[in-house]
């Protein structure tokens, strides 16, 4: 059977001004389809996450997501915040795999777990990335299958700095500020669930890189392997 992969798309309170998560969405499906997947994407976000422990979970999460924080009515959504943490919670619980993108490391403030899934978050007032550009991507090879082989690139994109990361981070791809490496992508377990957090991805000129689409790819290839399709 074809594996199923879902990307929960930013729209509503989970978008915001500098994103175009659309076209983002577009691209990772695109980057799916062409290795095989079985692709939906949608931005009902909340309803969708408080499904995800339900039996017609997908095969792949892909989280596309911006921070509701931003954009938070007066009166936030506590009732759909705690369901979609639970249907996060029970999809991981039952080790399904979850690759989450960009700006998604600023989202899910409703779920406190949620660093600790991720792996490293977006801290305002300490976070920051330079302006908008030709970005300089130093690949580790030798850290994990999704980088196996590949070497450093360059693309049009924002390089995430200073995220707040776990001590056992392993990165997989860097890029350099102020005289230091930066995490900007890697591979983690959460439990029996495994987890990737790939920071580039600001806009579709992210995936015109052939590189990065590979990374995109073999991220969810590591993700969903050795999981049959339901």
């Amino acid at each position: 059977m074809t594996q199923r992969a879902l990307i929960l798309s930013g729209a509503g309170r989970y978008a915001d001004p500098w994103h175009p998560f659309a076209d983002t969405s577009a691209q990772l499906a695109g980057i799916l389809r062409d290795a095989g997947f079985d692709v939906e994407v949608s931005d009902e976000v909340d309803a969708r996450m408080a499904a995800l422990g339900g039996p017609d979970a997908p095969d792949l999460l892909v989280l596309n997501i911006g921070d509701p924080e931003n954009t938070a009515p007066e009166h936030p959504e506590p009732v759909a915040e705690r369901k979609g943490r639970d249907g996060l919670l029970a999809y991981l619980a039952n080790g399904r795999p979850l690759l989450a993108m960009h700006v998604t490391s600023t989202s899910l403030h409703g779920v406190p777990e949620w660093e600790g899934i991720l792996g490293g978050v977006w801290v305002r007032g300490t976070s920051m990335h330079p302006d908008y550009g030709t970005a300089r991507i130093h690949v580790h090879p030798d850290a994990h299958p999704i980088v196996a082989g590949l070497d450093d690139f360059e693309l049009q994109d924002e390089r995430y700095t200073y995220l707040r990361t776990q001590p056992d981070l392993v990165p997989l791809a860097t890029h350099e500020h102020d005289g230091a490496e930066h995490p900007l992508l890697w591979a983690r377990t959460y439990g029996d669930a495994r987890v990737v957090y790939d920071a580039l991805g600001h806009d579709s000129a992210s995936y015109h890189s052939a590189s990065h689409r590979a990374i995109v790819e073999r991220a969810a290839r590591w993700l969903t392997a050795g999981r049959p399709a339901r």
